[in-house]
């Protein structure tokens, strides 16, 4: 039977218990008043541990750490402060791999904190602005604790009943925001690079972030543009309200941008609102290789710290900082390279730390996150690089003409034995 509380009558100790599991909504879906609560009640508990994929709030510091133990995908967002400080535990995983890996009891998941709308007017909520591993958590944990927030839009595609929350706590706050980041000449140039890829009918997956918003702001001329994305941010509203995407060239969901993830401001979250145009689905759907497979012109957007010169991406560590993570950058890849007439961008900067250092290395300074065989397009603020049916010498020879021109000759250099060798 569900309980309903206000956050302040709120009672973490009555539903957990020592050693829980705990998954919480990620991104701008993070239910911050439970969170809070955890960060509060925690360390009396004991011994709990929390996932979460990656947070915007801030609320996850070195010092809050000490309440419980943390784990996530990566460092993406406000996350990147605990790894540097190595308070953060990362588990190296897709994020489609995140639901299926909590129903195998491969993540543990005792406890589901979950932040959604409040109940129509048959009792369900929406899960509002994440649709992701969320529905997984709540199917596998003994207690669901809901942050019903009045502030939180109504969503179409994923429901959850009242009947299967144990607590709902009732609040109203704004729903954590990410505000589109404003661009630099050299992000404009890396979007400029990316946009030639994305013509009319081309169904989109893009992130957010400086790359992405300016892509989206180069799309207004196009025609009958789609969405398919694991995330979408303000950008898409512009889009759709100026007609460029409308999603009828697409071979399933036509009229409905779908996502799993509302990444933005209030823009964004009130144009969602109990709006048909905006489709939430869970990673199961978002990331599907059998559904993306069905989709004609998928273009995927998609960034790294680093690519080497045969093509291996690096989007997780530079040496020994983890700064960010796998997130769905292989589904897309993937997605975007098999898909007729459809293509995988990969955009990143030249270069990092002020242009003392080449993103475009011989040999990368941490994990591979996309392999060499999966890779379609590099794109830097000095050109494209399409890598698909390249030989490695070949990508060797477009990889350094997309290189800081400081860099070539040394990267000429490290190529030459690559070159005379073949591999």
């Amino acid at each position: 039977m569900s309980v309903s509380v206000a956050a302040t009558e709120l009672d973490l100790g009555r539903y957990l218990r020592h050693g829980d599991r705990i998954v919480i909504g990620q991104a701008c879906g993070e239910p911050t008043t439970l969170v809070e609560a955890l960060i509060a009640d925690g360390r009396e508990i004991g011994g709990l541990s929390a996932f979460i994929a990656t947070s915007f709030s801030g609320l996850f510091t070195p010092e809050t750490a000490d309440s419980f133990a943390l784990s996530s995908m990566g460092a993406i967002g406000t996350l990147r402060s605990m790894t540097k400080a190595h308070k953060l535990t990362v588990i190296p995983c897709h994020v489609s791999r995140v639901a299926p890996m909590i129903a195998a009891g491969t993540l543990g998941c005792d406890v589901a904190f979950v932040q959604v709308s409040p109940a129509d007017a048959h009792g369900n909520h929406s899960l509002g602005l994440i649709s992701d591993y969320v529905r997984a958590a709540v199917t596998k944990a003994r207690v669901v604790i809901a942050e019903v927030n009045e502030r939180v839009p109504y969503t179409h595609g994923a429901l959850l009943a009242s009947a299967d929350i144990d607590c709902a706590v009732t609040v109203s706050r704004p729903p954590v925001a990410v505000a589109p980041t404003a661009a630099d000449p050299t992000d404009d140039a890396i979007a400029r690079h990316a946009a030639q890829y994305i013509g009319d009918g081309a169904v989109l997956q893009v992130g957010v972030g400086a790359v992405p918003d300016a892509v989206l702001r180069l799309l207004g001329d196009r025609t009958d543009l789609g969405v398919h994305s694991g995330m979408i941010g303000d950008g898409v509203v512009d889009l759709i309200e100026s007609g460029a995407i409308t999603n009828a060239r697409k071979g399933i969901d036509r009229g409905v941008s779908i996502t799993g993830a509302l990444i933005g401001t209030e823009r964004l979250y009130s144009f969602a609102h109990r709006n048909p145009l905006i489709g939430m689905r869970a990673t199961s759907y978002t990331h599907d290789a059998g559904v993306l497979s069905t989709l004609d012109n998928l273009v995927s957007l998609n960034s790294a710290l680093e690519v080497d010169l045969t093509g291996q991406v690096n989007a997780e560590q530079s040496g020994s900082a983890y700064l960010g993570g796998t997130g769905g950058q292989v589904d897309f890849v993937r997605g975007g390279l098999r898909s007729p007439g459809g293509h995988a961008v990969i955009a990143l900067p030249a270069t990092a730390k002020g242009g003392t250092l080449s993103r475009i290395t011989a040999s990368l300074s941490g994990p591979v996150t996309t392999a060499r065989s999966d890779v379609d397009v590099i794109v830097t603020e000095f050109g494209a690089a399409e890598l698909a049916g390249a030989s490695v010498a070949e990508r060797t020879r477009r990889l350094i003409a997309i290189a800081h021109p400081d860099f070539r000759a040394e990267l000429d250099r490290a190529a030459h034995l690559i070159q005379q060798r073949g591999f």
